[in-house]
């Protein structure tokens, strides 16, 4: 096996790792009473942030961005949505479930593109 293709199978290991770990909570989330998952997802991000650099010059490197950018970006707007659940409950759980199933969708999404072997597509 040459280099190139081991190196490549190894980030599609910690690719997939990492998708599962994000899975988890994900799921996690949209289950009431489910929300177990922070832990697992801190694991994840810290994995995608150790390994990144291992992928710089190959598709991975398109995967490690998405991940990372996923979880940030629920991150903040689980904090920018925080508010409600202190004024009104309903709305401040609909605001999660809907940032919740938006996680899901980008995890899945990232999940068959790197199964196909493909890169995560930006927006220019």
């Amino acid at each position: 096996m040459t280099d190139d293709t081991e190196r490549l199978r190894r980030l599609n290991t910690v690719g997939l790792i990492s998708y599962l770990l994000h899975l988890v909570v994900a799921v996690g989330a949209l289950i009431p009473g489910g929300q177990w998952g922070p832990t697992l997802l801190v694991v994840a991000l810290i994995l995608d942030f150790v390994k990144k650099d291992d992928a710089v010059g190959s598709w991975h490197a398109s995967h490690f961005r998405w991940r990372i950018r996923s979880v940030l970006f629920a991150f903040l707007a689980y904090l920018v949505t925080f508010p409600l659940w202190l004024l009104f409950v309903i709305p401040g759980w609909v605001a999660w479930l809907v940032i919740s199933a938006w996680f899901l969708y980008r995890i899945v999404k990232g999940m068959v593109r790197m199964n196909a072997g493909q890169p995560m597509e930006f927006a220019p």
